[in-house]
């Protein structure tokens, strides 16, 4: 691993340690301080539509101001976002969280692309390792991100406030790892030739599976984790458990990056996408059996094992949807439909845990599961017969 990629692996640990802390804490802030119990996880909600409502103006930054500078004015916003979270909690001012972590969703989409900046910084034929290796960083965040929520519970007068204070300073650790990378310029388009639109991209089977995966993979996570806190909370787990639970979820989310890259080149992606789908199967079983302590560890390990395949594959499949001159296009494209299906799902869980309970959103989980399912299925069939085409042509 080069030194560049080191240090971006090391940047994305610390997105993941902010993303982990809000997702342990705002569901539990937002109970706290909201009107309505069902409004808890809006707070959650807003930081994944921040980043929908952002992604494409993120894209547009990125091809503006370059790779460097558009991740700093990312990490300048998070540090911002915390502080108006901070002084929110502090006020009791439920609409200020809200506020706060809509904000943080520039943030959010802006660090999304670390993935596809890894795959600038080695060879062509590294890039599954590079995109694996940065995700991997996200090691750091199951370790730092749950300890920091726990740590900082009581560390204010407001419980979970110095989370927000101790955020800050991932933020400014963050923003100095990327003021040392020098990304190379990214490609821009040369004078009348701007690439395919965004509805010619989405035409495209490669492109519709990969964002298909991508999206139903993490609304599914995203739509469980949530919810597992207030979830645990409501079985009378204490918030240490919720805290244990959650740190394994992000290590099955991280841990098999470093062996997923090297899983997709030898078996293919499509298999390993497949696999993804199985896992989530297997954890919503598994927590349909029970609502205790290891019903929710077992069922959020393979949920978060189950992403990993899900989100690396997609995203290793996505690179082959797009010409250099529409990358930022693309991607902007991409984590808009994401952070879309976030949106939809972070909203959700706080209704239907509140309201269904834990078990009855297991079941609707399903949905997204089977259509992600029928989608890989779709496309693996059109490989096959194209395959076949071209073996019958050359016979």
């Amino acid at each position: 691993m080069n030194r560049k990629l080191a240090l971006l692996v090391l940047a994305q640990g610390l997105f993941l340690t902010n993303n982990i802390c809000f997702m342990a804490i705002n569901g539990l802030v937002g109970l706290a301080l909201a009107p309505r119990p069902w409004m808890a996880t809006l707070p959650i909600c807003a930081y994944v539509a921040g980043g929908a409502l952002m992604a494409r103006w993120v894209g547009r930054h990125q091809l503006r101001f370059g790779r460097r500078r558009a991740f700093q004015i990312g990490l300048l916003v998070a540090l911002a976002s915390c502080a108006v979270a901070l002084w929110s909690v502090l006020h009791q001012q439920f609409w200020g969280v809200v506020v706060a972590t809509l904000m943080a969703g520039y943030y959010n989409a802006n660090a999304a692309l670390y993935r596809f900046a890894a795959t600038e910084l080695v060879a062509p034929e590294k890039r599954e390792s590079a995109i694996s290796w940065v995700l991997a960083g996200g090691c750091l965040g199951a370790v730092l991100g749950p300890w920091l929520a726990g740590a900082s519970k009581n560390l204010l007068m407001a419980p979970f406030a110095g989370a927000y204070l101790l955020l800050m300073g991932v933020a400014l650790v963050g923003l100095v790892l990327i003021s040392l990378i020098a990304f190379p310029p990214l490609a821009r388009p040369a004078p009348g030739a701007s690439g395919r639109s965004s509805a010619e991209l989405l035409r495209q089977p490669v492109f519709l599976v990969a964002l298909a995966a991508s999206a139903l993979g993490y609304g599914v996570m995203n739509l469980l984790m949530a919810a597992t806190p207030i979830a645990m909370g409501q079985c009378g787990l204490p918030f240490a458990d919720a805290g244990t639970v959650l740190q394994w979820h992000v290590l099955g989310m991280f841990v098999p990056s470093f062996f997923t890259g090297s899983l997709i080149r030898r078996v293919g992606v499509l298999p390993v996408m497949a696999a993804g789908v199985a896992l989530n199967l297997g954890c919503v079983v598994f927590a349909l059996s029970g609502q205790d302590f290891d019903h929710f560890f077992g069922a959020l390990l393979l949920l978060g094992v189950g992403w990993n395949f899900l989100y690396i594959g997609g995203t290793t499949l996505f690179t082959q949807a797009y010409r250099p001159e529409e990358k930022t296009r693309a991607q902007g494209l991409l984590d808009t439909g994401v952070y879309a299906t976030m949106t939809l799902t972070s909203f959700s869980s706080g209704a239907l845990v509140t309201t269904g309970g834990w078990q009855w959103m297991n079941w609707a989980s399903l949905v997204p599961i089977a259509l992600c399912a029928a989608a890989l299925a779709g496309l693996a069939l059109r490989q096959r017969r194209l395959s076949a085409g071209r073996a019958a042509g050359i016979r």
